[in-house]
């Protein structure tokens, strides 16, 4: 772990449990509103899994491999999570960034995109469609995935990037209410499938995306 712009940078090796990694958010988004922690990026790969957002709906899980389902308290819908896929939490306080929810979101879908840009994917965000997206007409497919949630002005949960996972995987649900659009990933595309590149881009990326949200990093509270 390190130190950028104030903001705690964790990469975690190996697979998070996915109620580990929930528990973890909530008592660092419970420290950042208390002033006694810094806000944080993790980025972390799961066991695979499938998260309902407080819009799920059941007819959108067929689960056939009958992997764990986990309700996230997130918004959105269902959601894949599994091993070749980077996900990334956000802890940070929109109280002192802004407090401007849309704000967060666009600025949030705007840094995925730079750093797939980095990596020679060209994504963008479609109208009327949540995620990142990649390729036209009927070629169009998903590559990330948006889900937030933020409580008392500290923001939860993030996004997620396909660099290789299985993509069958994805067949357990409908993604994010979406049966129109299929999902891909950077291996699918013919692109070198490196995880450490994309943090690298993620990295390289941040300033940006916080200067997005308007304000300059709270300072933690005195002991």
């Amino acid at each position: 772990m390190r130190s950028i712009d104030g903001i705690e940078w964790r990469v975690s090796d190996g697979l998070i449990p996915y109620p580990q990694a929930l528990a973890d958010m909530e008592e660092r988004a419970a420290a950042v509103r208390e002033g006694t922690a810094p806000e944080r990026v993790w980025l972390l790969e799961h066991q695979p899994l499938f998260t309902a957002g407080t819009s799920a709906d059941p007819a959108e899980l067929f689960n056939p491999q009958g992997f764990p389902v986990f309700d996230a308290g997130r918004g959105g819908r269902y959601t894949y999570h599994g091993p070749g896929q980077r996900v990334g939490y956000l802890t940070l306080d929109l109280a002192a960034r802004g407090r401007d929810i849309r704000c967060f979101v666009h600025a949030l879908e705007g840094w995925v995109i730079d750093a797939l840009a980095a990596l020679g994917v060209s994504a963008h965000r479609s109208p009327g469609r949540i995620g990142i997206w990649t390729g036209e007409g009927a070629a169009e497919a998903k590559i990330g995935a948006i889900g937030v949630r933020v409580k008392r002005w500290v923001t939860l949960h993030g996004f997620s990037i396909n660099i290789a996972p299985d993509l069958t995987h994805f067949g357990g649900i409908v993604p994010c209410g979406i049966a129109t659009h299929g999902v891909t990933s950077l291996a699918a595309l013919g692109l070198a499938a490196d995880m450490a590149a994309l943090d690298r881009a993620l990295e390289a990326a941040l300033p940006v995306f916080l200067s997005r949200l308007g304000r300059s990093a709270p300072l933690l509270a005195e002991a």
